[in-house]
């Protein structure tokens, strides 16, 4: 009965220290990292990032550090322009990449990452004759009319491949107003990393003091491959836009996407935006993917060639940039951006990673950096030295103290 006792207050006692006191994470030394989960299923260590110069493309004229093999940089009449792998965020090459230059409709990638999300596609809208005020003269439009009802998809399509100002209109009201969205641009740009941009006017139509860089247009156009609606629309080359109880066809002014106008079409191109201005000249953010390569590239005012230059001269710097992949020192590096989580199953970022480049070149997971720092155990639940052996020492001392309780009331017990 003594026996059954002990080993009861025993057992409780060990119970009680264990229910108590946490359980060590791990009886390894806490000096080693704990495995990412990218490590533990095989995938390669990133190779250590090189250094990588940020001051230079501060400096005026073409920047690139070719390696002995590299093509040379193609002759191009853009007054700035950039050239950058989507994935790792590494500019290839770049001319006056921080030049403040007015973007024209460019500047309606940076309205899609502030508006996109903030609706979804199948959501209805009847326009109201307010919405459709301020339009400046000489705007590209869609054909956006008060008293239709749109779904924000189309109105999308409408900005994407029209480049149409009365939807941008539209979709701002719907935004909380033209001043509201304005200044949501511009916190926008700052938190990717883009300095230069100054918004004034969201749909990229003329206005003093609005400029921006083919560095910040690069930006954009990388975190748009991350967003899955915006990836869909850039890359839309045909669609039908509603009028009432029918509908007309329209196609995306993006030359390199449709092959219109004489302008051969790029094969693997993503799309993205082109923007007109008597201002501005022609700007252009195009990507393209070949193999496993993804490549983004921004030109701003070609002083030569016409109005298609600047679809040709896109052209060539894709050509050089893929040619030139691998063969060439980064000079710079785009700002790091978080992706967007796809809400609908049915679409999906571009996907961007290179294979075989690990965590540090993969196009970035939702809500991360570009790079994930390994993962740690949280501070309270780190194993600490001693410590984690302590609860098993406390439990054979009560073992212990239990025994020798038994067997001194056995001893007291047996005394006359």
């Amino acid at each position: 009965m003594i026996v059954t006792s002990a080993v009861r207050h025993a057992a409780a006692g060990s119970a009680a220290l264990l229910f108590v006191l946490p359980v060590p994470a791990a009886a390894a030394s806490p000096a080693a990292p704990v495995p990412s989960v990218a490590s533990s299923v095989g995938e390669p260590t990133p190779p250590a990032r090189q250094y990588v110069d940020r001051a230079r493309l501060d400096r005026r004229g073409t920047q690139v550090q070719r390696l002995p093999g590299a093509p040379s940089v193609p002759s191009v009449s853009a007054l700035s322009w950039v050239v950058a792998d989507a994935s790792s965020g590494e500019v290839l090459a770049a001319r006056n990449a921080h030049r403040k230059l007015p973007p024209a409709s460019t500047l309606k990638a940076l309205f899609a990452l502030t508006a996109l999300p903030r609706h979804a596609p199948s959501e209805r809208h009847t326009v109201a004759d307010s919405e459709l005020t301020g339009i400046g003269a000489g705007s590209s439009l869609v054909g956006v009319k008060e008293g239709y009802t749109y779904k924000v998809s189309d109105l999308w399509k409408g900005v994407f491949l029209s480049s149409g100002n009365d939807a941008v209109h539209v979709l701002a009201a719907m935004n909380g107003g033209w001043e509201a969205t304005t200044r949501q641009m511009q916190e926008k740009a700052r938190s990717l990393g883009a300095e230069d941009t100054h918004v004034v006017s969201p749909d990229g139509y003329d206005a003093p003091g609005q400029v921006s860089s083919a560095y910040d247009l690069a930006v954009f156009g990388r975190a748009g491959l991350q967003d899955p609606d915006f990836a869909r629309y850039c890359s839309t080359a045909y669609a039908d836009f509603p009028a009432g109880s029918w509908s007309y066809g329209i196609a995306n002014t993006n030359r390199l996407l449709t092959g219109a106008d004489g302008v051969d079409r790029y094969p693997g191109l993503l799309g993205i935006k082109n923007g007109y201005t008597s201002n501005a000249g022609n700007t252009l953010i195009s990507a393209a993917r070949r193999g496993d390569r993804t490549l983004v590239v921004s030109v701003m005012n070609p002083q030569e060639g016409g109005g298609f230059a600047v679809y040709e001269e896109a052209r060539s710097l894709l050509d050089w940039g893929f040619e030139a992949a691998g063969r060439v020192r980064p000079v710079g590096l785009l700002a790091p951006v978080r992706a967007k989580a796809a809400a609908d199953p049915g679409t999906r970022a571009v996907p961007v990673a290179r294979k075989g480049r690990g965590a540090e070149a993969a196009a970035p997971r939702p809500g991360a950096e570009t790079a994930a720092a390994p993962a740690r155990l949280p501070r309270e639940a780190e194993p600490s030295g001693p410590s984690a052996g302590l609860p098993l020492a406390l439990v054979g001392s009560a073992c212990a103290a239990a025994l020798a309780l038994w067997g001194w009331r056995r001893r007291t017990a047996r005394r006359p």
